[in-house]
């Protein structure tokens, strides 16, 4: 085994789990809700994302379609057999069943009063993040259920990113901030 900087690694030195490692292993306490989102192929990104950070499940509602599907295997590579999903009709619905179970939830938007993402502060507590529609974003219905509002920090002309984007780059400061 060569330890040559910028040496390739391979599947054994990566040291991955298992599906079955990865089932039993601890998971992070953030469920993201993916609330009417279109695209098939940024659904199963979010589950490869959801995987790569071990994050403790997704809840898709509305229109967002569910696995198995050939267009969301396409980008999940499999994640959609390791992270474990729920479908709820509405999100509401999904919103009270986390409530119920003791989660915060924010809504990932744009709106008065909310947090810059850099400037969230987290511990590893239970928290449920509503990502919404690709065009409309996150219904006002569902905000007003909201705990708080995260912004990712945006420094061009447009005014959002993917919402795959948007859930790697969230995903990512959280389980970095949880280290």
């Amino acid at each position: 085994m060569s330890n040559k900087p910028g040496k390739k690694l391979t599947m054994e030195e990566l040291g991955r789990k298992s599906v079955l490692e990865y089932r039993d292993a601890k998971k992070i306490p953030l469920v993201v809700v993916l609330d009417n989102i279109r695209s098939l192929h940024n659904i199963g990104a979010v589950f490869r994302t959801s995987d790569a950070f071990s994050i403790e499940k997704i809840m898709l509602t509305g229109i967002t379609a569910q696995p198995p599907h050939r267009e969301i295997q396409k980008t999940a590579l499999g994640a959609t057999d390791t992270v474990d999903w729920e479908y709820l009709p509405t999100c509401m619905e999904a919103l009270e069943t986390l409530k119920s179970n003791g989660y915060r939830i924010l809504g990932v938007e744009q709106v008065a009063g909310s947090v810059l993402l850099h400037e969230f502060s987290y511990s590893n507590d239970k928290l449920a993040l509503v990502f919404g529609n690709e065009v409309k974003g996150v219904d006002q219905e569902v905000l007003d259920m909201c705990d708080g509002y995260l912004e990712i920090p945006q420094l061009g002309t447009k005014h959002s990113l993917n919402i795959s984007v948007s859930v790697g780059v969230v995903l990512w400061e959280l389980v970095r901030k949880s280290f």
